[in-house]
């Protein structure tokens, strides 16, 4: 109730309910739509379920690479589970349902696990740096505690960034149609919907939604440059091959991420229409969640030998209990 108290005070609106249309026009295919994307979100969790099971499980994985991509796969489950189910809503009934402060805080958690993901993302790429250009002081730099602070500082910034923007649209009256053209609460849509003008609240947005996602970039790519430079100053083809592998997948899931959510949101909204914004969104909502445990986790050497370890995969477990000797 004090929650509440807070996000209602100083308000003045009579919306009390949201109606999400998604997709309109969808006609016969709503249903196709929605089986795909059921299997689709099944893969996501199965996948994020899988990477993380194994990174947590396997000792031989408890390193900080490992860490950092298991807390990875369980943001990504946390993030599709804000938006996902309701999308399947959407697709099953041509429309959902949610109240005024479901919205907002459905708004508020999609931002706050999404940027927390874009640090976690930066931080994997510090990791490397140190990994790479510092290796003998790796161990002593890279410690469990050193680990734990970065995730914790991850979560503290991601979860209190979009607090501003939260208190800024929970203001606004609300006062005509409830009808919000988007596939779940955005910043956004809700603006367009609000009997005020909205101003300060775009500033806002433009201004945060840029320091965060180009200072990480810029921090990132920085990282990169010199990494690059030290792998390509290494004397081995070998060593260069495999410090490479590294870094190529973790910086695949970067432009992907990176990619869509600043075209999303580093941008002037109103040249593009709501179905553009709505393509955007399945981009970096669904396929980037999906693509994660396959790009950065399952090629890894590494993880998949612990898969087969732990779930005693056929030729793993084979090779085990061949007695020695025995051609």
């Amino acid at each position: 109730m004090e929650i509440q108290h807070i996000f209602s005070s100083n308000m003045n609106h009579t919306v009390t309910e949201f109606v999400i249309l998604g997709f309109s026009n969808l006609g016969s295919i709503h249903q196709l739509l929605f089986g795909f994307l059921a299997c689709v979100y099944v893969l996501i969790i199965f996948g994020n379920i899988t990477i993380a099971f194994v990174t947590w499980f396997d000792p031989h994985l408890h390193t900080p690479m490992y860490t950092f991509t298991g807390m990875l796969s369980l943001l990504d489950i946390f993030y599709t589970a804000v938006t996902v189910p309701q999308i399947l809503v959407i697709f099953w009934a041509g429309r959902a349902y949610i109240s005024f402060m479901g919205c907002l805080f459905q708004m508020y958690f999609f931002h706050s696990l999404g940027i927390t993901e874009n640090y976690l993302l930066t931080v994997m790429a510090y990791d490397r740096y140190v990994a790479i250009c510092n290796p003998l002081r790796y161990a002593t730099i890279m410690t469990f505690k050193y680990c734990k602070k970065l995730m914790s500082g991850c979560f503290l910034c991601g979860f209190l960034s979009p607090v501003t923007k939260l208190i800024l649209v929970s203001r606004l009256p609300f006062c005509g149609s409830n009808n919000i053209h988007h596939l779940f609460c955005d910043l956004s849509p809700l603006l367009h919907l609000a009997c005020t003008d909205t101003y300060l609240n775009v500033i806002a947005d433009f201004i945060i939604n840029s320091c965060i996602i180009v200072l990480t970039s810029i921090f990132i790519t920085l990282t990169y440059i010199h990494i690059i430079i030290k792998i390509l100053k290494m004397n081995t083809a070998e060593g260069r091959k495999k410090a490479f592998s590294t870094c190529t997948a973790h910086l695949a899931v970067v432009f992907i991420f990176f990619g869509s959510v600043a075209f999303m949101y580093v941008r002037p909204r109103e040249r593009y229409t709501p179905e553009y914004d709505q393509l955007v969104a399945i981009n970096y909502t669904v396929l980037t969640p999906l693509l994660n445990p396959l790009v950065y986790s399952l090629r890894n050497k590494e993880i998949k030998k612990s898969l087969k370890k732990i779930f005693h995969i056929k030729g793993y477990a084979e090779k085990k209990i061949v007695p020695s000797g025995v051609p």
